[in-house]
Order: structure tokens, then sequence, then C-alpha cells
């Protein structure tokens, strides 16, 4: 229904633009009752349609500002924090391993245990990167999958 109107409106629009007298004006005249029963269909579908527009791109709008721009920047600002989140959580794998070989040079003992404790993160890790298919690479040169 909201493409047959903005269709309609666009019609009009141009009929309107380039008047030429008898010709437009019959046109206008088949256009204004099918913009009306347009408009109706609209309206009826659009109160079955459950839509929550954010206060913030409300007072974006009245603000005359464009709620395209809105948009990307707010992906550029959900992109710039998942890169800093990815970055956080690799630094934090390569300390985890960085520790567990360190324990492992002063407990030789508890490798097994230290073993266990980082195959948990791995599997933690892999667990997240499968999510967003990325790939995590270790300091000795292999990858987590």
């Amino acid at each position: 229904h909201l493409k047959d109107t903005i269709q309609l409106l666009f019609q009009l629009q141009s009929a309107t633009h380039g008047y030429l007298g008898p010709t437009t004006h019959s046109e206008l005249l088949r256009l204004i009752p099918q913009l009306s029963s347009s408009l109706s269909a609209l309206y009826s579908t659009a109160s079955h349609i459950q839509t929550q527009i954010p206060p913030e791109i409300v007072q974006y709008v009245d603000e005359g500002r464009n709620p395209d721009i809105y948009t990307r920047e707010f992906v550029e600002l959900v992109v710039k924090g998942n890169q800093y989140l990815k970055g956080k959580g690799e630094a934090f794998a390569v300390f985890r391993d960085l520790l567990a070989e360190e324990m492992r040079m002063a407990w030789p003992d508890m490798e097994g245990e230290i073993e266990e404790v980082v195959g948990i993160g791995d599997a933690i890790r892999r667990k997240e990167d499968s999510k967003g298919e990325t790939e995590v690479k270790r300091e000795n040169g292999g990858a987590s999958q």
C-alpha cells in the first residue's frame, strides 16, 4: 500500500508540475480519488503494524536532520565498539596464553590443570568466534577455531 501511495503522489506531483490545461485536469480528477482510497488502505494497514521508533530518531527528525545520517552514524558507532571489544578479547586471550605458559614453567606438576583451564577458555573463545565468524590468531602461530 505504501508503494502505491508513493507512486500516486509522484504522479500527482508530475501532473501538477507540468500542468497542460484540460488534459491534466482530467488526469488530476482521476488520480485524487485513487490517492484517497490508497491513503485509506494505508491507514487501515498501519494500525496492524507494531512499530517502535526510538525517541532519539524522532527528535533527530524534528530538528530537521536526515534520519539516514543518524542510521549511518549509529552503525559506525556500533562497528567502532565491536572492534574495541574484539581487540580487548584478543588481548585477554594472548594474556591467558602467556600466563598459562609462565604457570607451566613455575609449576610443571600442575600442567594438566593449567591445560584444562586454557582448554575451557579456548572452547569459550571458539564459541564466541563462531557467532561472529572470526578467527583469533594465537601468538605461537596457530589459530583457535
